[in-house]
């Protein structure tokens, strides 16, 4: 008995499956060609999307550990290419912008410099509010320079050399510290030297009364 191939009008299981997984419409040359011209705008879209992993920004770092209040020279910076998305706001990348700028405090090898790393407005903004000054005032004890650090937070009292004088008022409060100078390297100098951001017109008062009182901080 010979046997019938099955009619269109009743599939068999493996037709209908093949029909659900490959159906006929797949198989037209239109649906090819639309395939094809979505792959070929795939690839074009890949092509032009930047990669986000080479967009990089020339960006400046310390070569070696600086101290604060010495001068930048040419071989204390370099230029590094660094992710942008991963630089530090304020990223600093010309290095002859810096030369001869001093660092506010302490800065390591490698790390990156920022506008506030380094004394200048920008550094005075960020400590005492848009309109602040820097202004520098000799201790009258120079052994309170030692127990106090870029950052902290003081308040500058004045007093008159003689004993007769007024007693001692505050001048400005919530000075915030700066710069510390090293230590003169002769004996015998007269107080230290220490740099303040304070509002403009505290920064004023006190810059007056250092020229004739005798002044000191107190830490918060």
């Amino acid at each position: 008995m010979t046997r019938q191939p099955p009619s269109p009008l009743d599939p068999t299981v493996t037709d209908r499956i093949r029909g659900l997984v490959q159906p006929d419409w797949l198989h037209t040359t239109r649906t090819r060609r639309i395939a094809a011209a979505l792959l070929v705008l795939l690839a074009a879209a890949a092509a032009l999307r930047p990669d986000p992993a080479g967009q990089r920004s020339p960006t400046l770092i310390a070569t070696r550990d600086l101290a604060p209040g010495a001068a930048l020279g040419p071989d204390d910076v370099r230029v590094v290419y660094q992710i942008t998305g991963s630089r530090p706001d304020g990223a600093l990348d010309d290095p002859a912008a810096v030369l001869g700028a001093t660092p506010g405090g302490a800065i390591r090898r490698g790390e990156v410099l920022t506008d506030v790393r380094l004394l200048g407005s920008r550094l005075a903004a960020a400590g005492a509010g848009p309109d602040a000054r820097m202004v520098p005032i000799r201790l009258s004890d120079g052994a309170v320079a030692d127990l106090i650090r870029a950052g902290d937070v003081v308040d500058v009292l004045a007093a008159r050399d003689d004993t007769d004088g007024p007693a001692p008022r505050v001048l400005a409060a919530d000075a915030v510290v700066v710069l510390i100078p090293p230590a003169p390297a002769q004996a015998g100098a007269d107080g230290r030297i220490v740099l303040v951001a304070l509002p403009a017109a505290a920064a004023q008062l006190v810059a007056t009364a250092s020229l004739t009182d005798a002044l000191t901080v107190t830490m918060h």
